[in-house]
């Protein structure tokens, strides 16, 4: 008796492996949900830096529109000299934290932009000790390099501009404000975005679980149809064989023809014919021997 095989449905057990992939993370999504913080829409800044000479005039020009404007942020363009706060007693507080910090504004400047650093003290408390020294606006650089900008929670500062920009801009207008160059700066207003809530992390988790489900589930289709072909030729090859056995034994059998008028046409013949082909029902008569023949 041949071998039966029996075809795997990988359709069976993919909803397994997608659970065991996916349930994890959606564990993991839900406790991470209980201490995400909800984040308003934020309006983006174009903030371009212009390098003066000792004349006035342009002679470098960097631009980035990647920065943000602060939750609490007068949504407006601004523009004026950067100034970072100077060094007191040797010691120079880039993040503006310090109760001695303070900004050395050039006679007869009316617009200023402070740069600050993130870190050590609040957002508001920056803001509020540019204020103080009347500044236009204020940049924030990051302190981070693996971060991009956030939407800054600074309520209470009044009409002032806000804006957070990326810890690499930040340095490089800071370098040039060290080589004692003019550094102007003119924030632009940019379209309004919505809050970035995708976790790299969990991009990559999800794009490394898509490739693996992937890798799976090709394995189980062509492990289903090498299963369904060894099954065909199986049966295939079962049918061959029964075939073969069957024109084997009727070639063994000694057979004739049936003419009227035969013995065998006999109704008191108690022999049963066999009929190979089918005997028309009007030679058949009321023979019960000839019944088995179909016509």
């Amino acid at each position: 008796m041949p071998k039966k095989w029996t075809a795997v449905t990988p359709c069976r057990c993919l909803p397994a492996v997608m659970l065991v992939l996916v349930f994890p993370r959606c564990v993991l999504s839900a406790s991470a949900d209980k201490n995400m913080v909800k984040q308003d829409d934020y309006y983006s800044a174009t903030v371009n830096a212009t390098v003066l000479d000792s004349k006035g005039n342009p002679k470098q020009i960097l631009t980035k529109d990647d920065g943000r404007y602060g939750q609490s942020s007068l949504k407006a363009d601004a523009k004026g000299i950067v100034i970072a706060p100077a060094p007191n007693f040797g010691v120079v507080d880039r993040k503006g934290c310090d109760p001695h910090t303070h900004f050395i504004v050039p006679p007869r400047t009316t617009h200023w932009v402070a740069l600050l650093q993130r870190g050590v003290c609040t957002f508001k408390e920056k803001i509020l000790k540019a204020a103080a020294f009347n500044a236009s606006a204020v940049l924030i650089y990051n302190n981070s390099s693996k971060e991009d900008t956030v939407t800054m929670a600074h309520e209470g500062t009044g009409d002032i501009v806000a804006v957070m920009i990326t810890e690499s801009y930040g340095k490089d207008i800071l370098s040039l404000l060290e080589k004692n160059m003019t550094v102007l700066v003119s924030i632009v207003l940019g379209p309004r975005g919505p809050p970035k809530n995708i976790n790299r992390g969990s991009l990559v988790f999800v794009s490394i679980s898509f490739i693996v489900l992937m890798i799976i589930s090709s394995a189980w289709l062509i492990f289903y149809f090498i299963q369904k072909i060894r099954y065909t030729n199986a049966r295939d090859r079962s049918q061959r064989r029964l075939g073969d056995a069957a024109k084997k034994a009727i070639g063994k059998l000694t057979t004739r023809t049936v003419k009227k008028g035969d013995k065998e046409t006999d109704p008191d013949f108690n022999h049963c014919a066999v009929c190979i082909e089918g005997l028309p029902a009007q030679r058949r008569g009321a023979n019960p021997a000839l019944q088995a023949c179909l016509p």
